[in-house]
This record gives C-alpha cells, sequence and structure tokens, in this order.
C-alpha cells in the first residue's frame, strides 16, 4: 500500500532534517516538496519508519507492506494550508512511477489518519483526495443521496441499535480496526472522524449523518465489483 502524510513541521528543511537524523527513528520513503521537488530518502524495497502504530485490512505491520510519502505541509500544528498544484502534480507522477513497480489498488493509497486514526489526522481534511482520485490514484465515489428523512437521523455518541452494528460492521469491512457491536462509543467517532477526513471532508465531527452512511456504503459497493 501507499501511506500519505504530511509533514507537519515548520519547513522542508527541518523535516528533511529530521526524517535523515537516525536518532529520530522516523523515516519516509520520499518526501514531495510544495514546489514539485521530489527527494527519495529510502529505497522502496527496504523498510521505512513512517506509519508506527496501525491498522488496515487485518494488517499490522503496516511499515513492513507500504511506501511512505511525506507531503510537505506545516500541518494543524503550524499553519495547516491547502496542498499546491505543483505539489500534487509531482505526487500525481511518484505514484504513477510507484505503481508501475509495485501492486498497489486504488483502494491501498491511505493517509495515515486511515492506518493510525486514534493517533493522527494527516495528511487532513484540505488534502485533495478527490482530485488525486481523479488522476487515477485513489478510491473515490459520488454516490446520490436517498430522499431526506430515508436514512434518519445522525448517528452520534452514545446511540444504540442495528443502524450503529451496521456502521461499525461497514467499517469494519472497509478496513478500520474495528469490531460491531455496543453503543456508538468513543472508538466509533474516532474512526468516523477519520473517514470523515479523506472521504467526507465537509463534516469532520465524527458524527454519521447521512452522506457519511452513504459514501461509506457506496465505497464498500465499489470494492465489490473490482
Amino acid at each position: 500500500m501507499v501511506v500519505l502524510h504530511y509533514t507537519g513541521m515548520e519547513s522542508a528543511e527541518a523535516a528533511l532534517e529530521r526524517l535523515c537524523d537516525p536518532e529520530a527513528q522516523v523515516s519516509a520513503h520520499y518526501v514531495v516538496d510544495e514546489d514539485g521537488t521530489v527527494y527519495a530518502l529510502v529505497p522502496e524495497e527496504r523498510r521505512a519508519w513512517h506509519a508506527g502504530l496501525s491498522f488496515w485490512q487485518g494488517e499490522r505491520d503496516i511499515n513492513g507492506v507500504s511506501i511512505g510519502i511525506e507531503i510537505v505541509n506545516p500541518g494543524h500544528e503550524f499553519g495547516y494550508r491547502d496542498f499546491p498544484e505543483a505539489q500534487m502534480a509531482a505526487l500525481t507522477g511518484l505514484l504513477e512511477g510507484v505503481r508501475g513497480r509495485w501492486d498497489i489498488p486504488d483502494q491501498r493509497i491511505l493517509g495515515h489518519s486511515d492506518v493510525a486514526p486514534e493517533r493522527k489526522q494527516d495528511p487532513g481534511e484540505r488534502f485533495p483526495w478527490a482530485q488525486l482520485a481523479a488522476s487515477g490514484h485513489g478510491l473515490w465515489v459520488e454516490p446520490d443521496l436517498p430522499p431526506e428523512g430515508v436514512m434518519g437521523p445522525p448517528l452520534d455518541l452514545g446511540d444504540t441499535g442495528p443502524g450503529v452494528f451496521a456502521l461499525q460492521a461497514a467499517l469494519g469491512k472497509f478496513g478500520y480496526d474495528i469490531l460491531a457491536g455496543g453503543p456508538y462509543n468513543a472508538q466509533t467517532k474516532t474512526i468516523v472522524t477519520a473517514f470523515q477526513r479523506h472521504w467526507v471532508q465537509t463534516r469532520i465531527d465524527g458524527c454519521a449523518d447521512a452522506l457519511t452512511r452513504v459514501r461509506l456504503m457506496a465505497l464498500l459497493r465499489n470494492l465489490s465489483l473490482r
């Protein structure tokens, strides 16, 4: 798989220095600067230490099965901003090359927040996942919303019942580390928030409204057809 990150540091130079510092014990295969410069730091066939404690579709050794790409952006701590077109064009070109060498399906191009939702929020809600998918990399759907009221009220903390069970089961089937059963708890809310950061960027509050649930189901249908 490919895991996309933002650097979350005040400059590209600071990020590169840290990623190349053995004492920091973190690394990535590539860094993509805002002007489109791509830095290759670790050979693709070697493990890089970028994902940390993480999970996706039953896999817990994400570092061992992924290519980590750091995208220069100060992140939420230092002034989160949009990702420039030059940077996105360079990332698209990089992904074309990587996927030409490795078998990486669209549904395994993910954000750090997808594989580590309780710890991370990068590359964040400003990252243009839909644009990246339109360029041929990543999974995206634009489902039709059902008539108002058909989906029922949004699901949130403390809710119980078959709707919560179905939501948890769908999130687990999609890839997140969650088991169906029990109420809409803090873990469920955290994972819904991570899902929204990637696939429902107009709502990042962990409340499973109609769009969140419909998009999740549409993504699962898309996967079943592949």
